[in-house]
């Protein structure tokens, strides 16, 4: 198989999260084709999304492998720089003082405007920001995942009343919010899940109605005298966080099949393109 096909796979599988799987198909590259930038830049990136100390120096190695390769391919130089801004610079002194090499050299080459500048200035952003910044920036991220929380809360509630009505699921096949919602219709099927599937259907009101349950049964608990500090009332958002991780343990799921399933057909091409 040629070099380019093993980067297509690595781009198709990064898309869906399959760092592992990634790393799996860069090597096997590397190992049939030889010493190549764009599979090491693939194999770096893989290693650095895993947001690990350990998978940090693997994905150092081989940007750095790359590079050695070809030193002016400006994928492996951001790639490399976003590593390097990212690290701690106490801990990993050189690291900082070879992201300021790698930005120059990468100003030079990469014209302004460009998608490699644009990740440049977006790594240089974040890099410098500020304890506020950073609640900022955790604050939108909490508002972007609940947003997806409840978008993914609509499509499978509307997935949970077609298989009610008896209706046949169509084949998820690679699409990933797809796949992710035929499991979650899997994981919460049952009697055992009904109040999970009410409080899905109704995320909203749910949040609100626990919420004014769970601080007014402290506040009475304070009041009456029964107790002087009371938390009891935060055990009644149990079953809504049960609702939310089996939603997270869908998400998990569904990208597990996506990527056994691009991963087999990955394995079917060489066979279908035997003579």
């Amino acid at each position: 198989m040629e070099q380019q096909q093993y980067v297509a796979r690595c781009s198709e599988l990064f898309a869906v999260g399959g760092h592992a799987a990634v790393r799996k198909a860069a090597e096997a590259g590397l190992d049939e084709c030889g010493p190549d930038p764009a599979l090491y830049r693939w194999l770096g990136q893989a290693h650095a999304a895993e947001d690990d100390d350990d998978h940090d120096r693997e994905a150092e190695t081989a940007y750095r492998k790359g590079l050695a390769l070809a030193e002016d391919d400006l994928g492996l130089m951001v790639s490399y720089l976003e590593l390097c801004l990212r690290s701690d610079s106490w801990a990993y002194p050189g690291r900082a003082r070879r992201a300021a090499a790698l930005r120059e050299r990468i100003e030079e080459l990469a014209p302004p405007g460009s998608p490699e500048r644009e990740r440049v200035d977006d790594a240089t952003g974040w890099a410098g920001r500020g304890y506020w910044d950073d609640l900022y920036a955790a604050a939108a991220r909490g508002q972007a995942d609940q947003a997806a929380v409840a978008e993914q809360s609509v499509l499978v509630t509307d997935a949970l009343r077609r298989a009610a009505r008896g209706e046949s699921a169509a084949d998820t096949g690679e699409d990933l919010r797809a796949a992710e919602t035929a499991a979650a219709v899997e994981l919460l099927q049952g009697a055992r899940n009904a109040p999970l599937r009410l409080l899905l259907a109704h995320r909203v009101a749910a949040y609100v109605l626990t919420f004014a349950a769970s601080f007014g049964l402290n506040k009475a608990l304070v009041l009456s005298g029964v107790l002087d500090f009371s938390l009891w009332g935060w055990l009644l958002w149990i079953p809504v966080l049960l609702a939310e991780a089996k939603l997270r343990e869908a998400r998990n799921l569904g990208r597990e099949r996506v990527i056994a399933r691009i991963q087999a057909r990955h394995d079917e091409a060489p066979l279908k393109s035997a003579p």
